[in-house]
């Protein structure tokens, strides 16, 4: 925001431009007469109160009838900040734009009543006055300029009041009794503003804290029609150069606001680049947000303002020239009881919103991205997944620093260009990288997840987690997403990691099914124990994408929380049930090396070679001696309790779970075959 330009020096310093030209010219003259005491910077006087001596000063020595002449004459100056011969001001200390008046003692006492009683509305006049002075400036803002606008018109009216009486007063027509009683009608309605302006002077209020003064002192008034009319007034004018904000805003996603006054604050350093980049990027948040001391008419639209206008600075980005059709219907004229500017707002939400979700549907394709993220990153297209885990197998199961990304993006590409995904016109946006974390740790550093259990049990977990396997691909790979504005609004960096934790979770479950299922152990004990950890892949799989994913499509936070990413406890239980079956494979291959477990699916017996049908003669016998082996049975057995005992200990942690969070109940049924409550 640009500095307000400076006032001139010379509308402060160069006499009679201000209403106090009155007490500099006084001082001055004084300092100038030889033999008279100085004057205070405190207390003028042109006459009994100065020390000016002669009779002249004393209006005591004069007839009551001569003394009520001098004093309406000074009267009529004083009803207008000036002082008189027998009326003089003195300014009050520390008290900005205060004044009070004085009148010479040696006065007739019922005159002195009488005309003590008119020096309230003196007092007001010049207190108004000064903020009318003071509030013109720059620097106070366009509401302050507005109402200091509509009070000098007011001030207008009363000083052709005091004309109006001043020519009667020249015709011989005006009593002091008589000036008392043309008063009345401005007594209550001057000090009402005075009110107003002593309150707006000491809280030095401007923009909206200025409005908000206004509507309280107005209805503070409710039992004297004319004054609330008048503030009510004053509210209209002080609030049309607000209003005018408020339209450039809602209308064109505009803020024009040169003093600060408006209650939506811009944050020119944040970038819609970092939507991709950063995690807890705070663009859409804070580039526009609400500023303290809303309008009180404004508040409980004040979030619908602000997205009104976000929503049409989006367009704006995207060079879409769009404002809200304007009609003499949609102008803000006031904030009256009729609520016609509610309904100006709502429409103009509602047209910004639809040509927003036009845009973002028809000009770039969002419901296309959505599915494309459902289809590679939610699993929901199998053959992709399947054909990449074959042919990338080899550089998978590397470490996480010696995978070549490169590598996997080709394979990824070869993937996608090899089954039905290359359909898709968005599959070119798919990228892959490769973590540095496990799911545990990498869950950990999110904050904010709304995770049922503190991010130090997830640490602790990690830590204290059995990993007999290294570390590899497998555990570490992920899929991305490359989007651009203004699709990072919705797929910002922040969705696309919640995506990105759901795929890994699927992703090694997926892992671990294959490796258990292309066993096919004859080994009897073998065959049990792998049909139970299939049984359990397989029922937590098809809970993931199908009673979980399938059913919340989109909503984010609740696919979290129901594939369990959210509950620390469980995951750990399922991530060691996972381990052993992935040991479990891998110990297997090992101790029986004959077993083919690349393509087991493509084995036909009528169309093997005779040399394939001899190997497999040889290995079913292998296989009949490992049987019987002491090491392989024990190892088995060993497995099996292992298994057993870590599925058993998920029925009372599903069970405490579950009375929190009900869907659990079905997941042990999947799983376990009971009832988590058994």
């Amino acid at each position: 925001m640009d500095p307000a330009p400076a006032t001139p020096r010379w509308n402060l310093e160069r006499p009679y431009l201000t209403g106090r030209f009155h007490q500099e010219a006084k001082v001055a003259a004084a300092a100038q007469g030889a033999g008279s005491k100085p004057y205070s910077l405190d207390s003028f006087s042109r006459g009994g109160g100065g020390g000016g001596g002669g009779a002249e000063s004393v209006i005591g020595s004069y007839a009551v009838s001569v003394q009520e002449l001098l004093v309406i004459d000074d009267l009529l100056s004083a009803l207008v900040g000036i002082e008189g011969r027998y009326i003089s001001i003195k300014r009050v200390r520390g008290k900005e734009g205060y004044v009070v008046f004085q009148i010479d003692s040696s006065m007739d006492l019922a005159l002195q009543e009488l005309t003590r009683r008119i020096f309230p509305l003196c007092e007001d006049f010049v207190l108004v006055y000064h903020f009318v002075e003071s509030r013109s400036h720059f620097k106070s803002g366009l509401v302050n300029h507005a109402l200091a606008a509509a009070l000098r018109a007011f001030l207008l009216d009363y000083q052709a009041m005091v004309a109006q009486l001043e020519h009667q007063f020249r015709l011989g027509r005006l009593s002091v009794q008589g000036l008392w009683f043309f008063c009345q009608r401005m007594m209550s309605s001057l000090n009402a503003l005075a009110v107003l302006v002593e309150k707006a002077i000491s809280n030095n209020t401007s923009g909206s804290a200025t409005l908000n003064l206004l509507q309280s002192q107005a209805k503070a008034m409710a039992g004297d029609s004319a004054v609330r009319s008048l503030l009510e007034k004053m509210t209209e004018c002080a609030s049309a150069a607000y209003l005018r904000m408020l339209e450039r805003w809602v209308y064109e996603g505009v803020i024009d606001d040169p003093y600060g006054e408006f209650f939506i604050a811009e944050n020119k350093s944040l970038q819609k680049e970092s939507l991709t980049q950063d995690y807890d990027a705070k663009y859409w948040q804070q580039r526009y947000s609400l500023k303290d001391g809303i309008p009180s008419f404004l508040t409980n639209v004040a979030a619908t303002i602000l997205t009104t206008g976000k929503y049409l600075n989006v367009m704006r980005e995207c060079e879409y020239t769009v404002q809200v059709p304007l009609s003499e219907s949609s102008k803000l004229m006031g904030f009256g009881s009729n609520h016609q500017y509610l309904e100006c707002i709502k429409s103009a939400y509602d047209f910004a919103s639809g040509e927003l979700l036009t845009l973002m549907k028809d000009k770039y394709d969002l419901i296309g991205k959505l599915r494309s993220l459902k289809r590679y990153l939610l699993l929901d297209q199998g053959d992709f997944l399947v054909h990449f885990m074959d042919i990338a197998r080899e550089e998978l199961t590397k470490k996480p620093e010696e995978i070549s990304v490169e590598k996997l993006q080709s394979l990824v590409d070869i993937a996608l260009r090899s089954t039905a995904a290359a359909s898709d016109p968005s599959h070119e946006d798919l990228t892959c990288c490769v973590e540095r974390s496990s799911l545990l740790k990498k869950l950990s550093t999110l904050k904010d997840l709304d995770c049922a259990y503190p991010s130090d049990k997830l640490v602790a977990a990690d830590v204290d987690h059995p990993m007999p396997l290294s570390v590899t691909g497998l555990e570490t790979f992920c899929l991305s997403y490359k989007v651009q504005w203004p699709l990072s609004l919705v797929i910002s960096r922040k969705a696309l990691t919640k995506y990105q934790l759901i795929f890994r979770l699927l992703f090694h479950c997926k892992h671990g099914f294959r490796s258990v299922k292309i066993l096919g152990t004859p080994v009897l004990r073998s065959s049990i124990l792998c049909r139970s950890m299939l049984k359990f892949v397989n029922s937590l799989l098809h809970y993931l994408t199908f009673e979980v994913i399938q059913i919340h499509d989109f909503f984010l936070q609740k696919c979290l929380k129901e594939c369990l990413l959210l509950l620390p406890e469980l995951l750990v239980k399922i991530e060691k049930l996972k381990a052993l079956c992935l040991q479990y494979a891998t110990s297997i291959q090992l101790l029986i090396p004959s077993i083919d477990v690349a393509k087991p699916e493509n084995t036909s017996k009528s169309r093997m070679p005779r040399s394939k049908i001899k190997e497999t003669k040889n290995r079913g016998q292998q296989l009949k001696l490992a049987s019987e082996n002491v090491v392989m049975s024990e190892s088995i057995l060993k497995f099996e309790a292992e298994f057993n005992s870590e599925l058993q200990s998920l029925i009372p942690t599903l069970s405490n779970s579950s009375q929190a969070e009900p869907y659990l109940t079905h997941l042990g049924q999947c799983i376990l075959g009971v009832g988590v409550d058994q």
